[in-house]
């Protein structure tokens, strides 16, 4: 049972409601766009999984939805067509008051990173974008730095690791300067920008650094001494 699905059948959904917006749970008064709710799914897949629950308004008012059926043609066209590769999801319909309210179950997924497919255009290059990643942090669903991109592919490989001249530059640095970006490490080391990240993941995959995004920067630094 994965631990989104643990948590709706130990929580009700007045519980679930009361708890208010947070990294696990966003609300949906209604939907209108199989683009649009396929941002919080593809962001949930990416993160620690999450429940998205249609009928509900931002102030914790469940108004519920006009049409079952419509709604769930929207989901499922959001899951078809709006992000590759398809996440699994559960649906369950939930009713309080006479009102039916959707909960959309998205557990964790194994094979993220998940892409949130949306046709738009970038206002400083004039160029299309069809592509676009996501993940949660607290209750807000934030665009994926290339950084977390690499770490999420790098999950799927064995790790690999190696402790040379480079490495031993970077532990020094870090105790010097406290961070470093992928970019400043490609420098140090002099090596391109992919082999300086695929290093750097590793290390964070191994425990020995730590992965930080702060806004729109993502840095490597050395983990805190508190942690494990």
């Amino acid at each position: 049972m994965t631990p989104i699905r643990s948590r709706v059948e130990q929580l009700s959904l007045c519980e679930l409601v009361a708890e208010g917006e947070n990294e696990r749970t966003e609300f949906k008064r209604l939907v209108h766009s199989p683009c649009k709710i396929a941002k919080p799914i593809t962001a949930f897949a990416n993160s620690s999984g999450g429940i998205i629950l249609i009928g509900v308004d931002d102030d914790k008012r469940i108004v519920g939805i006009h049409s079952e059926k419509e709604t769930l043609e929207i989901v499922h066209d959001a899951v078809r067509f709006h992000i590759e590769p398809e996440p699994e999801i559960d649906i369950y319909v939930e009713e309080f008051k006479r009102r039916l309210v959707l909960m959309v179950l998205v557990p964790e997924s194994p094979d993220k990173p998940h892409y949130h497919i949306e046709h738009t255009t970038d206002p400083r290059t004039n160029r299309s974008i069809t592509e676009k990643r996501y993940a949660r942090e607290g209750s807000r669903n934030r665009a994926l730095c290339d950084d977390r991109i690499s770490l999420m592919q790098s999950g799927k490989k064995p790790l690999k690791l190696s402790f040379g001249t480079a490495e031993k530059m970077l532990f020094g640095y870090l105790q010097q300067h406290a961070r470093i970006t992928a970019e400043e490490y490609g420098k140090l080391a002099g090596v391109p920008l992919a082999e300086a990240r695929e290093t750097l993941v590793g290390l964070v995959r191994s425990g020995a650094i730590v992965l930080v995004s702060e806004r729109k920067q993502s840095f490597y630094a050395l983990p805190a001494p508190d942690m494990p």
